[in-house]
């Protein structure tokens, strides 16, 4: 995202001092349809990650089609967000990361809007960096100006990578999704 100086987000300094900025300069900004051809592999990256945690996760023959469909989807929709971290220098105009989330009715409770992160991936080299913690604040932004009063994320159980993240972070768990072969 660029600021009304022209300065990426990125490049801006940390609004929050008390998480550290990513250590690696990246361009956070909204994803477009010409992103998509970079973004899929990333979403299909998680999504095999994902297949390893357990067999209901199974990848589908045609993801790669439905990654397309759902982004082309996404991009263009009010109540979604998808975010494209693009590398600088050597990696410029390089989609190193994403992050896909939908902003969700609560109807029975309060706040009644929540931010829902479905996707957040960044390729290995910038993992452990700041970059994940630099998204997730952006995105935190994005999503409150979107109405959203609480943020959750969605991820295999068995992720220990993302929960620690995630309970760095200051989330915790809120629910618990079970499920079974038919």
């Amino acid at each position: 995202m660029t600021t009304p100086k022209g300065k990426t987000e990125a490049e801006r300094p940390n609004p929050n001092p008390t998480t550290a900025g990513p250590s690696v300069p990246i361009h956070l900004r909204p994803a477009r349809a010409s992103d998509i051809a970079q973004l899929v592999p990333l979403i299909l990256r998680l999504k095999r990650l994902n297949e390893e945690f357990d067999p209901l996760l199974k990848v589908r023959p045609d993801a790669e089609e439905r990654a397309s469909e759902i982004l082309k989807r996404d991009i263009s929709d009010p109540e979604a967000l998808v975010l494209a971290a693009e590398g600088v220098g050597t990696d410029k105009d390089k989609v190193v990361g994403v992050v896909r989330a939908r902003v969700r009715e609560r109807p029975f409770y309060s706040p009644e809007k929540e931010g829902v992160i479905l996707d957040i991936y960044l390729l290995p080299l910038y993992r452990r960096r700041g970059v994940g913690e630099y998204l997730l604040q952006e995105l935190s932004a994005a999503l409150k100006a979107k109405g959203a009063g609480v943020l959750t994320a969605e991820f295999p159980v068995q992720n220990e990578i993302a929960i620690r993240f995630y309970t760095k972070q200051g989330f915790r768990p809120i629910t618990t999704l079970h499920g079974r072969t038919m």
